[in-house]
């Protein structure tokens, strides 16, 4: 029979069969991995992209940077977020989070669902279930947490009575019981096991206890699809776009809320030592997801698949740097000319913030301005989308 007899399914197998055998004598010409090709024979996003999420936003962590790719998303594709309630602006932190703290969650009636969750809060399971639908994907993001640690000290010193007296990062590890009060209680929570903290776990228990640490790592295994790790956040959002079969440019990100260089004071190598000590339930947890992120990494991708998938991130990243900012690069807040891109400044650190280029498009500059738009400045803007019969929230800094 020939070929333009067959049947349509027929003829999109033998053109697959085909466009297979191609690929495998070129990589064995070029010799090449097949691997890489791997993605031009199966779409790696089977399905509908998932439009139900939940990201616990921990703290000091590059969660900013991921908030804002779930803002823009819920933004592009016109969804419900659900946003902190009245004028606040985390979802009850550092008290346990309830479905109250939600705004449009109404404590009598039928529970409202809502499409995305990602503003801070200490988590709490059966609660984020009343607002959230029964398919939500579940994911968070930790950090080393010396590193972690060293951030929150700059971020918080003010704020945190551990951190009020201490001279130095150093100084406190060398005598944390010094400057570190239990009974202060939640206030404190940022000082000691704060990614801990964040997962609903306490913050203060024995890090020696090694049933209480596996069975608390299993509730985080179970209660979440995906644990990103900072240091490798490339590779993250690999992971998370092939998990959420979301398109390349819905994770491609500019870094927001970070400090400038010379707000970062690293840890001496015994202070190093003593934060992990100081920190040890963070450590565990790092320990543990740090190790399944690069097996699951490993599994779905393989380490040259992987490669490529980072480098066609970074490539977009850079495209879309050139295309958005003004120099390309981030700026401190006295050179930010548009005073809504003028990112939250608190305790010592000088966070950062970017220009756009002059002269975009209508849709090049909405595309933009979204992707630089600090936290805070984004969720007002959703709240007032969301809820335009209610008072606005205002950012007193702005003012």
């Amino acid at each position: 029979m020939r070929p333009e007899g067959l049947s349509l399914p027929h003829r999109c197998f033998h053109a697959v069969l085909l466009l297979a055998l191609t690929m495998l004598l070129l990589a064995g010409i070029l010799h090449m991995d097949v691997g890489l090709f791997i993605p031009l024979l199966r779409s790696q996003a089977e399905g509908p992209p998932i439009v139900n999420v939940m990201f616990l936003k921990t703290h000091k962590t590059a969660s900013s940077t991921v908030l804002n790719i779930l803002f823009r998303f819920a933004e592009t594709h016109n969804l419900s977020v659900a946003l902190p309630a009245g004028s606040s602006f985390h979802l009850g932190y550092p008290w346990l989070f309830l479905a109250r703290y939600v705004e449009g969650s109404e404590s009598q009636g039928p529970q409202q669902r809502f499409n995305i969750m990602g503003n801070h809060l200490r988590f709490n399971l059966p609660e984020v279930q009343k607002v959230m639908p029964n398919d939500t994907f579940y994911f968070s993001i930790i950090r080393n947490p010396v590193f972690q640690l060293e951030s929150a000290f700059t971020y918080y010193k003010d704020y945190v009575p551990a951190f009020r007296d201490a001279e130095s990062l150093d100084a406190f590890l060398a005598s944390p019981w010094t400057y570190y009060n239990q009974s202060v209680g939640l206030p404190n929570a940022f000082a000691r096991n704060n990614m801990w903290f964040d997962l609903g776990f306490d913050n203060d228990a024995r890090a020696d206890d090694g049933g209480y640490v596996r069975a608390r790592l299993a509730d985080v295994e179970r209660q979440f699809q995906l644990v990103l790790i900072a240091e490798h956040f490339d590779e993250s959002m690999v992971l998370l776009r092939r998990a959420l079969r979301w398109r390349l440019d819905d994770v491609v990100t500019f870094r927001l809320n970070s400090r400038s260089a010379r707000n970062v004071v690293p840890l001496t190598a015994v202070g190093r030592e003593r934060a992990q000590r100081w920190c040890a339930l963070d450590w565990q947890l790092y320990q543990h997801f740090n190790r399944s992120f690069w097996v699951r990494a490993h599994a779905e991708l393989g380490p040259r698949l992987l490669r490529a998938e980072v480098a066609r991130l970074r490539a977009r990243r850079r495209e879309l740097r050139e295309r958005c900012l003004q120099d390309g690069a981030a700026k401190n807040q006295s050179q930010i000319a548009d005073p809504q891109l003028r990112p939250f400044q608190s305790g010592q650190a000088d966070i950062l913030g970017y220009n756009l280029r002059q002269g975009l498009d209508e849709q090049t500059q909405r595309m933009c301005e979204r992707m630089v738009t600090p936290e805070l400045q984004y969720m007002a803007r959703l709240y007032a989308l969301q809820f335009p019969e209610k008072q606005p929230k205002r950012l007193h800094f702005l003012e």
